[in-house]
């Protein structure tokens, strides 16, 4: 029997770090196993998938309505606590497992006008264009590349350790609870480009004032639904709805903030430097992007209901157009895939996801290494080396991070 020649480049170890087992024979039968994963899905969508969704919209908009209604007795404080719970729960629904969703295109298949992504709007602060831009086509097309990716961080935070450290980073756990506050607006912005274009030094150009035109309408209606129409609807009781919209309006953004945090922020979770990556990315180099720059969410239904399926951040960041009901289902025969390539298939519950990111904040808040070397005993001067890193002049422009 005559050997069969396999080319050096399929054997070889192709990169360092947690690939640096895989040849690109591997990365290439990686790619054809979840190809035929995605196509089994993609094969079997149907009348089951369909009900879910609409199901799901018919919850959300019982759920806003009769919390509304509720709140027309809401100076009864019993009436404000449940009227409020619904109309929390209702948003992030809206904004998580139905917009999201549908504006990545999950349901396009259904052909359903009322719910398909060139037709669908949300309760966002986002124009809807301009969200698929630096979402779909930016955010995972580029995912977790340094200077690439702006969601990795969304401009704001450093999040690696090859990332130079700068006095101004000790704010960014401050920033970070700031922009989780206010999250919607926070993506309205980074979806704008804005920081981008200011720090181009270009000024405005004509398409950012359109596209700044498009995101204060779209806020301005948002706000004004919430601060003046719902209220003055309410009557009497307008002080309560106002509060009501508010409060509902912050822990949508807390949880959406939290929840995202955990599909690329944790701990263990890989970004990577474009001169690190296949020159000519193939199916499988992309698909293993994905997989190392993402994180799960283990936890009940109801949960993965809440997260949009965003629970499942590494089976949506692999298949981003299939319906994310369908992600708890694939996510054993995913998992079999890391397992059998040696790769580590990172899934934690929610607190512990949490508290992971944040930790992760802070660390990369701090210069490398500041943190695991300080305890009780060498905290002061610790300290002290802190304030006078702080203190040295940085060269001019070095407060751009690098890798950009």
């Amino acid at each position: 029997m005559t050997a069969v020649q396999i080319p050096a480049a399929e054997v070889a170890p192709r990169a360092s770090g947690p690939t640096a087992h895989l040849t690109d024979a591997d990365v290439a039968a990686i790619g054809r196993e979840l190809d035929a994963i995605r196509e089994e899905v993609l094969a079997s969508r149907g009348a089951r998938d369909a009900a879910y969704i609409r199901r799901v919209i018919a919850v959300q908009r019982g759920l806003e309505w009769g919390g509304r209604v509720v709140l027309l007795a809401g100076r009864w404080r019993p009436a404000w606590v449940l009227g409020t719970a619904s109309l929390t729960v209702a948003k992030i629904l809206d904004n998580m497992e139905i917009g999201h969703n549908v504006l990545h295109g999950q349901w396009d298949w259904m052909r359903d006008p009322r719910i398909h992504s060139q037709t669908w709007d949300w309760d966002h602060a986002s124009p809807v264009e301009q969200w698929k831009k630096a979402h779909n086509e930016e955010h995972h097309t580029f995912t977790n590349i340094l200077g690439e990716d702006n969601d990795l961080g969304y401009g704001i935070l450093r999040v690696d350790e090859d990332q130079e450290w700068r006095t101004r980073h000790l704010a960014q756990p401050f920033w970070n609870l700031v922009n989780a506050c206010f999250f919607e607006y926070g993506i309205a912005l980074y979806d704008l480009g804005l920081g981008d274009e200011l720090r181009s030094g270009g000024g405005l150009s004509p398409d950012l004032r359109r596209r700044a035109r498009a995101t204060l309408r779209k806020a301005g209606r948002q706000l004004t639904k919430d601060a003046v129409v719902h209220p003055l609807l309410s009557g009497p009781g307008w002080r309560a709805t106002l509060t009501a919209n508010l409060t509902a309006c912050l822990l949508r953004n807390l949880w959406s903030h939290s929840i995202i945090m955990c599909g690329h922020f944790p701990e263990g979770v890989e970004t990577f430097e474009r001169a690190s990556l296949p020159e000519d990315e193939t199916r499988g180099d992309w698909y293993l992007r994905q997989m190392l720059g993402s994180a799960n969410i283990s936890g009940s239904p109801v949960l993965h209901l809440m997260a949009g399926n965003l629970s499942h951040q590494i089976e949506h960041h692999v298949f981003p157009d299939l319906p994310s009901n369908r992600y708890r289902r694939i996510s054993p025969a995913v998992r079999a895939v890391f397992e059998r390539y040696g790769l580590t298939y990172h899934s934690a519950p929610l607190t512990e996801q949490v508290a992971s990111a944040w930790h992760k904040v802070l660390r990369l808040s701090l210069p490398n290494g500041w943190l695991a070397a300080t305890n009780r005993r060498n905290v002061r001067s610790q300290v002290g080396a802190l304030v006078r890193m702080a203190r040295t002049p940085q060269p001019a422009g070095a407060a751009a991070l690098s890798g950009r």
